[in-house]
């Protein structure tokens, strides 16, 4: 897919419409329970308002988002951290809205829509499980898919299904614009469904992140054969990819990484000079830019905006607990520790690792030991949260010198403890409740663990 500088691609032209009672009745309504949730310190209140707000109009998502240029963006990792770049980018042109908090199932969705103002760009964090829900009710002018890894397999099943859920319905919504990872198979497999060449279809724009994680795209999702993977560099950023016994392979790019750059395929070259560290938030932002692109952002002025991006949500936050500077770190499944894992302060350089098993975070953690942690050698580990226990066995047969804390403060003065610096530097890595309860005992002061 070609772009043109400044020129809006193939969706016409989006007008705020007036809403109907019910849904204007269901939006105040929703808000009322949010604003009281929060007034009680019950929480952010977005997802009981949302629900407030289904229950009352169920067509309600779909009626608010019909006012709106909106892009949603999904995938397995780097679903916030990729919404939080594009939304910056999009605010270049105007307001924006986004569900900034994380809310990224449908009734997030709509107390973001209810909450923003009439005709605003909207920036849609959704949950790979539930995208094809939100595409049905949305009608994104837009969708950014970035990968697809195991995560939750006791809640959402193969990732395969999210896969095959997706190019369903994208099948059925030939006016949305795909931003599309031409590095993950699945992702290509489920963009796939959007034939540039049927009548009515704006088509895909493939980006090349360079993604490194594989294990979970082993077999074509197509015919089931194996992928063969070429590791020769290929002449539009990344490895080649290819499935041994049908067409399934990686589609030539529109855009791809070339170290810290991304390169357009007319020629130009944008130099990426992001606050957030490591590859992982190089190919984040590089699937943002494209996503600004597809709503008619100037690819420049994406970039620079981006570049004032500090933290995300709490990600890469630095704290100062008891004479200790912490980074934060999230890692929610074995593809985002691996990335997590690079992103650590050399040996010996100690860290914290916390696990938690939520039903945010999924029941069955058994996915410990498909992360290689074997890479924390050489320095001293604690293990903290609610399954901090099944962490420290995960690295005892890692041979990884460890010990385990419950406590995240006491956790993180243990780490210190053999640290010669002034001020001792700890890489605290958890998963997504883990993480939520690590920042609020280290910022209250309290217990957690």
């Amino acid at each position: 897919m070609t772009w043109r500088a400044g020129a809006l691609p193939c969706w016409a032209k989006i007008r705020p419409v007036d809403l109907p009672l019910r849904t204007r009745v269901a939006a105040l309504a929703g808000r009322a329970i949010a604003d009281a949730s929060r007034w009680v310190g019950a929480g952010e209140g977005s997802v009981i308002g949302g629900r407030v707000t289904l229950a009352i109009d169920q067509r309600a998502l779909e009626l608010m988002a019909a006012g709106h240029q909106s892009v949603a963006i999904s995938g397995t990792n780097g679903k916030t951290t990729t919404t939080r770049l594009l939304a910056a980018a999009l605010s270049t042109r105007g307001p924006v809205s986004t569900n900034s908090a994380g809310a990224n199932l449908l009734p997030g969705l709509v107390s973001t829509l209810f909450r923003g103002r009439a005709g605003a760009a909207v920036a849609l964090e959704v949950d790979e499980g539930h995208l094809a829900e939100a595409i049905a009710a949305v009608h994104p002018t837009a969708v950014v898919l970035l990968n697809l890894s195991r995560d939750q397999l006791d809640r959402f099943g193969e990732v395969r299904r999210h896969a095959a859920d997706w190019r369903l319905a994208l099948a059925a919504s030939p006016g949305t614009v795909v931003v599309a990872n031409a590095d993950d198979p699945l992702v290509t497999w489920a963009a796939g469904a959007c034939d540039p060449a049927a009548d009515g279809r704006c088509g895909v724009t493939w980006v090349g992140t360079g993604q490194r994680w594989r294990a979970d795209a082993s077999a074509c999702p197509n015919c089931g054969s194996r992928i063969r993977w070429t590791e020769l560099r290929t002449d539009r950023g990344g490895v080649h990819w290819q499935c041994s016994s049908c067409p399934l392979a990686r589609p030539l790019p529109d855009a791809w990484l070339e170290g810290g750059d991304l390169v357009l395929a007319d020629g130009r070259r944008l130099g990426i000079r992001l606050q957030l560290p490591g590859w992982c938030n190089l190919s984040n932002a590089a699937m943002a830019v494209a996503g600004a692109m597809a709503l008619g952002v100037d690819p420049g002025r994406a970039v620079r905006s981006m570049s004032r991006v500090r933290a995300v949500a709490g990600r890469y936050q630095v704290l100062n607990v008891s004479g200790a500077r912490v980074r934060l770190l999230l890692a929610k499944n074995p593809a985002g520790w691996a990335e997590a894992l690079d992103l650590l302060r050399p040996p010996p350089s100690p860290v914290v690792v916390g696990i938690n098993a939520g039903v945010a975070d999924g029941r069955d953690p058994s996915w410990l030991w498909d992360v290689p942690f074997d890479r924390l050698d050489g320095r001293l580990v604690v293990a903290t949260g609610d399954r901090g226990r099944d962490l420290a066995v995960r690295l005892r047969y890692a041979e990884v010198r460890h010990t385990y804390e419950p406590d995240y403060r006491r956790a993180v003065a243990l780490a210190a403890t053999g640290v010669t610096a002034r001020q001792p530097e700890v890489d605290l890595v958890a998963n997504y409740t883990s993480f939520q309860d690590a920042r609020r005992a280290l910022t209250s002061g309290g217990r957690g663990g």
